[in-house]
This record gives structure tokens, sequence and C-alpha cells, in this order.
């Protein structure tokens, strides 16, 4: 399978900006032979919290031109986005719509990231999500999800193939993304693909600007990184070789090998 990967500027608050460059990365994508294209994080809102609910009036506009998109230049779609929750609140949500523009899977980002104060902005999501892409099976998570090893377990025991992850990391925090992003896919046997904003997001005078590095990275199921991006705005395509999955964890069993029977028992010597 062909696979390709907008790294982008996010503009903060400006969806009309954002919704075109993903226009533009989609045609490029296509241009390519690829027939998914993944997205960052919040990839047509930014984080602007202050202008959240005014946002969230257009959220369901701004899905259907992602699925118009799609549909136009007939290439999947996967990012996190901007929604509004049943409950009425804002959540950080990752769509998948299919290459005819149809929505085939929604999952809301479970871990909220507290030291950004996300918690006191969105709704945390409670549901695991896995999609079929066609041939295989793909598992989706958000950004600081990806520092709970617990889920990305629980996509492959559903038969991910392939995870999925947009995010927004910000320096300094370079070396963890890519030591996490490789462990994830070694110890899940499986391809990998996470996708990191670039550029600056401005807060105002009073908080500053966030740097978010790039290095959107694709990781094969062995952990060696098929592509990694700088820190500027790119598209990467490149081809799956889906098969691997299935020689690696045949050629190394630590799958089968797991003890999910012992891993709810206490630790010896530990007090009742």
């Amino acid at each position: 399978m062909k696979v390709s990967i907008a790294q982008l500027d996010i503009e903060r608050g400006d969806p009309e900006t954002n919704l075109d460059r993903i226009g533009k990365s989609a045609a490029e994508a296509a241009a390519q032979g690829a027939e998914l294209l993944c997205l960052p994080e919040m990839a047509t809102t930014g984080f602007d919290w202050e202008r959240n609910r005014e946002l969230l009036k257009a959220c369901g506009q701004h899905h259907q031109q992602l699925s118009e998109i799609a549909r136009t230049h007939r290439i999947a779609l996967c990012g996190s986005y901007l929604e509004e929750a049943p409950s009425g609140k804002a959540a950080n949500t990752l769509i998948y719509h299919d290459a005819t523009g149809l929505e085939r899977a929604r999952y809301r980002k479970m871990h909220l990231f507290t030291l950004f104060r996300e918690h006191e902005h969105v709704e945390a999501g409670d549901s695991i999500v896995t999609a079929d892409l066609g041939a295989f099976k793909a598992g989706f998570a958000i950004c600081y999800d990806l520092r709970f090893p617990e889920l990305f377990r629980r996509n492959m025991e559903a038969g991910a193939a392939l995870q999925i992850l947009p995010a927004a990391f910000p320096h300094p925090r370079l070396e963890h993304w890519r030591t996490l992003l490789r462990a994830r896919a070694i110890e899940n046997q499986c391809f990998f693909i996470g996708v990191n904003q670039c550029g600056f997001e401005r807060h105002g005078a009073s908080v500053g600007q966030t740097r978010y590095f790039g290095h959107s990275m694709v990781i094969d199921p062995w952990g060696e990184i098929l592509a990694e991006a700088g820190e500027e705005a790119v598209v990467l395509t490149f081809d799956l070789d889906l098969d691997l999955v299935e020689r690696v964890r045949k050629k190394m069993p630590s799958l089968v090998d797991r003890r999910p029977d012992l891993y709810g028992k206490r630790a010896c010597g530990q007090a009742d």
C-alpha cells in the first residue's frame, strides 16, 4: 500500500487556511499514487481554546470539506480535528474518511494532556477504535496517547497491523517522540505512522509561542525508520509492505510468548 504523510504548519484558529493546505497536500499525495494521506493533530483549527465554542459551530462543515477533499482526489484521509461531542463539549477527534469521502472511523483522544490543560477545554474519549483499511486493519491514537502503551497493545490485539498517530509534539521532547514511536512499533510488531505538526503556534503575549519540531516518521515492525521528515512542512510518500508484519511476527514470536494470564496478579511480596 502506498501512503503519504503531510507534515503541516497549522494556523491557529484559521480553518480556511488549514483546509486549503490539506487540499493541496491531498492533491500532491494523490499525484504520487498514494491511497491514504495522514495528517497531524487538530489539523483544521489548531489549539485555539479561547475560540472553541465559536469554532465548534463550523466543525461539521469542516468535516464535510475534508470529505469532499478525499472524494475529489480519490484518497483516504486520516487526521485529528476539533469536534463537538454528543455531550455538546469540544473533543479532539481522529476521523478516517475513505477515498469516496465516507467516514469509516472516529476516535476521540483518550488521554488528555494535563500539562497543557487540555482536560479543561475538551472531553476525553472512552473507546478504543480500529478500522479495516482494505487489505489490513489500523488502530488509532492521538499525540499524548503515545505515552500509554496499553492502548496500542489493545489495538494490536484487535488485529491492527498499522497504528496511526496524529500529533503536536513540541520542543524539547524530540527524543521522547522518536524513542516512543519506535518502542510502540517494536513491542506490537506493526507499522507505525506518527504525523507531527511543524512551525510555531502563537498563543498571545501573555503565553508566548510553541515550536513544533516535525520529524513525522514511518516505522516498520522491526523498529526501522522507513521515512523521517525534518522540521519543515512536507508531504512524504512511501510504500508499506504489509506482508512484513506477518513475517516479523513469525520470526520473533514475542506476541505469542506473552503471559496475559499473569499480568493482573499481585507482585511477589506485595502486602495485602
